[in-house]
């Protein structure tokens, strides 16, 4: 379905973002993966995900907290495979303490990679998609962009944020062939969740199993994880032409979290 569109997923060397690069690549869109730590064996899983549609693999280190980074990251991307096609905005970091012990220097970074981040790849990304009057803008928000928890004031203000830059992008572009997006999943256990995890079950002196019982019954009443694999699939669907006249919603995938 995607054969001869590239898809740039940013945090996409784990969790999510991996996730919805393989399912893309499955797809046969070409993949420019994007993230800190092992890069090879990530893109070994991409490139066998795509390889029966053809589907090739590039990646950029972008830090995306920083500017130029995210300009360089841009430029590689058109110069590899002709433009970004499918932007999907996932690179995101989390810091937890109340409002008034937050380190100053943790919500700015929070800020930058989880919202600033996805504004400077967009509008970038924009003025190719709207000439070829195609594009397709994912924005992996969270639960987090709907509903607010204790503790986490960067990483809700910034997924409210997301969810916002959504809604206004979709309009801006309403009428043309470029569409923008946002999912919302609840708890899926990426490497971010498992620390989270590894923290209840030392707290409370749990298995890591009664642990994550535990993160998901305070929440999530379906009481299991969301997958990297799912969110991939709907990622997918926001790119067919089913989803043509699908513009700045924010799609939760989260067990019944917010519809409590």
């Amino acid at each position: 379905m995607l054969k001869g569109k590239t898809a740039l997923v940013t945090g996409s060397t784990s969790g999510i973002g991996l996730g919805i690069a393989k399912a893309l690549a499955r797809q046969g869109a070409n993949i420019v993966l994007n993230g800190f730590g092992d890069v090879d064996g990530p893109r070994a899983e991409v490139l066998a995900a795509g390889e029966a549609a053809g589907a090739e693999v590039g990646y950029h280190g972008a830090d995306m907290s920083r500017v130029a980074d995210i300009e360089d990251m841009m430029k590689y991307s058109a110069a590899l495979f002709g433009r970004v096609d499918i932007l999907v905005n996932n690179a995101g970091i989390q810091h937890v303490a109340n409002v008034e012990d937050f380190p100053v220097e943790r919500w700015d970074a929070v800020i930058a990679i989880n919202l600033t981040s996805a504004f400077h790849t967009s509008r970038l990304a924009l003025p190719a998609m709207k000439s070829a009057n195609w594009g397709r803008i994912i924005n992996v928000a969270s639960v987090h962009g709907l509903v607010g928890s204790a503790q986490k004031a960067a990483y809700v203000a910034a997924k409210h944020g997301i969810v916002g830059l959504t809604k206004v992008t979709a309009l801006e572009n309403a009428t043309s062939g470029v569409t923008c997006n946002a999912i919302c999943p609840g708890w899926v256990l990426t490497p971010l969740v498992q620390k989270q995890v590894d923290a209840k079950a030392a707290e409370h002196g749990l298995s890591n199993e009664d642990a994550k019982k535990l993160l998901l019954g305070e929440k999530e009443p379906s009481m299991q994880f969301t997958t990297p694999e799912e969110l991939g699939e709907l990622a997918v669907f926001f790119c067919s032409p089913a989803a043509n006249n699908v513009r700045g919603v924010a799609w939760n995938m989260d067990g019944g979290w917010a519809a409590q």
